[in-house]
């Protein structure tokens, strides 16, 4: 993947979303014929030249500072995931550089998968690079299917919500779902452009899904946190679960995500029936219910 382009595109569609009057600009001036700030007003309101703006809209970030950066950062209106997302994107020369990373085979640690096995009422997995589904519980098998039927390459979050229709039909408000999830890789595209699988997921996953190619377009980034998540099942019907992201203190790309419901509540009595389904609980959506690990090829 192109970083250069990425971050061109990233802070031109940044700049695109805001109007005059978001940033307190007076709406004057000749006829706007596109949406958005023009470059010279996102310049001044960041402190630097309209040339030097330009320059880094152009992809041309290599000298810039994290001062620098942080100016066009408030200038531009955007969240913590959007700067951290942008200073990746232009690896400025006074950050501490890290070491290319090697993206070596993902495993996960023994003593997370007994914690996974040990979670018996809580749905939950382990997801790794490009959103990766490493390993998942019996109840995480039952409730979103059984990944381990699947190929190696095709056991991934994004994959999943693009590509399988009973994943359509699982998530209430898959619009919101889809979002997040490419919002999340687009996060991790912003630290791994030199990723090889990455540009493989992405190029498939654009070819496959015409939904998937418009949000990848719109540059939107968020990291996964925590929420709430509306789920029906075929076999339980609706339920909302809580779901929280805690990344492995040992391995900073790899997630835990489980999904807890209310004690009593109807989300709950759904969680311990399919807990007392065994395999056929995830026979419905599409697939299987043990603790599973997925391997790499």
């Amino acid at each position: 993947m192109d970083q250069r382009a990425e971050l061109s595109e990233f802070l031109r569609g940044r700049r695109a979303r805001l109007r005059p009057e978001d940033v307190g600009l007076p709406h004057v001036g000749r006829l706007r014929r596109v949406p958005g700030l023009r470059r010279e007003e996102l310049a001044l309101l960041a402190g630097v030249s309209v040339a030097y703006y330009t320059r880094l809209e152009q992809g041309n970030g290599q000298n810039v500072s994290v001062e620098v950066l942080d100016s066009i950062a408030r200038a531009l209106r955007l969240n913590d995931a959007e700067r951290d997302h942008l200073l990746h994107l232009a690896k400025p020369a006074d950050k501490k550089r890290k070491r290319p990373r090697g993206f070596r085979r993902q495993t996960v640690r023994p003593a997370v998968l007994h914690l996974l096995d040990s979670m018996e009422s809580v749905p939950a997995l382990v997801l790794g690079q490009r959103l990766d589904i490493l390993a998942w519980n019996r109840l995480a098998r039952a409730l979103f299917g059984d990944f381990a039927a699947l190929e190696p390459e095709e056991r991934n979050m994004a994959r999943h919500v693009f590509l399988s229709p009973a994943a359509r039909d699982l998530y209430v408000d898959w619009e919101a779902k889809a979002t997040e999830v490419v919002s999340v890789l687009r996060m991790y595209a912003g630290c791994s452009a030199d990723d090889p699988r990455l540009a493989t997921l992405v190029g498939d996953l654009s070819v496959r899904s015409p939904e998937f190619r418009s949000l990848w377009a719109a540059h939107t980034v968020q990291d996964k946190g925590h929420g709430a998540k509306r789920l029906r099942h075929p076999l339980v019907g609706e339920l909302t679960l809580s779901y929280e992201t805690l990344k492995l203190a040992d391995d900073h790309d790899q997630s835990l995500v489980t999904y807890a419901a209310e004690p009593g509540s109807p989300a709950a009595e759904a969680l311990r029936l399919l807990a007392n389904w065994g395999p056929d609980a995830a026979d419905a959506p599409s697939g299987t219910a043990g603790t599973s690990v997925a391997g790499e090829p």
